[in-house]
């Protein structure tokens, strides 16, 4: 299972003055220019029940915003199973879906990947179709079949098992290659929160706001949070950020509504 893993450079310090206004001043451009504006959260590495993750659910419920879990099925043992039911998996706010089998890298080189290339496909289709009964068995009907591969990537292969699957979208960064056209929909995550790799704070907060004005302006904003890199500035930013999209006029949804409206994610909602 993941460890907290590093900090970004972001949250190594006091938020800086200004921040709800800078947020706000996003949404306010994005919605006076016309856009119907559609915002979607997606947590990764979703196992057992930890004080950062409790932590995080608490603060989406209390907002009453939704928020989209991708579950990583191998690390599901049964007494973290149980500790998930706590949070009540029929409540609407939250889209529990598939995050890979077991986080496992299986290239022998370049950028980690547990469904890339190198793989055979039956291999491949074993680990989707195993993920999936153990989420679908722990979740029933609210198991949304939606697969966010670990690291954002994964081949064209395997892009073609889950369509036979039977899954009804993938969920990347905005513009991950290869592309999903014709194969599956396409929730594309654009903002990340805490997997950042700039190391100098001022130049990550210039960064941050600027992804963020783009794809605001583009009528979709879907962000990437990891719990286990969240520190008291990243909790903090992310609460001043919900109080200001739940009073923005906005859309806030799951992939299920998404689904429904026969949008795309982040990068393609505009």
């Amino acid at each position: 299972m993941a460890g907290p893993g590093r900090i970004p450079a972001l949250w190594t310090g006091e938020l800086p003055e200004g921040v709800r206004v800078r947020i706000r001043h996003i949404l306010q451009d994005a919605c006076a220019a016309g856009n119907q504006l559609r915002v979607f959260f997606r947590a990764d590495d979703i196992a057992a029940d930890d004080e950062r993750f409790s932590r995080l659910m608490r603060l989406f419920a209390a907002q009453c915003m939704p928020l989209c879990l991708a579950v990583v099925p191998g690390w599901l043992d049964r007494p973290g199973r149980e500790k998930l039911q706590r949070f009540d998996p029929a409540s609407p706010l939250w889209c529990w879906h598939q995050h890979g089998w077991n986080h496992a890298n299986h290239e022998p080189a370049g950028k980690k990947c547990e469904f890339g290339e190198s793989r055979g496909r039956a291999a491949i289709r074993d680990d989707l179709l195993r993920g999936r009964e153990r989420l679908a068995l722990l979740f029933g009907d609210h198991f949304l079949p939606v697969f966010t591969p670990p690291w954002n990537r994964c081949g064209r292969t395997t892009l073609e098992i889950l369509a036979e699957l039977g899954f009804q979208a993938v969920s990347r960064f905005a513009n991950a290659d290869p592309p999903a056209n014709g194969i599956l929909r396409d929730l594309a995550v654009n903002i990340d929160l805490h997997t950042r790799r700039e190391r100098d704070f001022r130049r990550d907060w210039d960064n941050l706001f600027a992804e963020m004005a783009a794809a605001a302006r583009r009528g979709g904003m879907g962000f990437m949070l990891h719990h286990q890199r969240m520190n008291d500035p990243a909790f903090a930013f992310l609460d001043i950020l919900l109080t200001e999209l739940g009073s923005a006029g906005v859309v806030c949804c799951t992939f299920r509504e998404l689904l429904a409206a026969g949008r795309g994610g982040g990068d393609s909602a505009g």
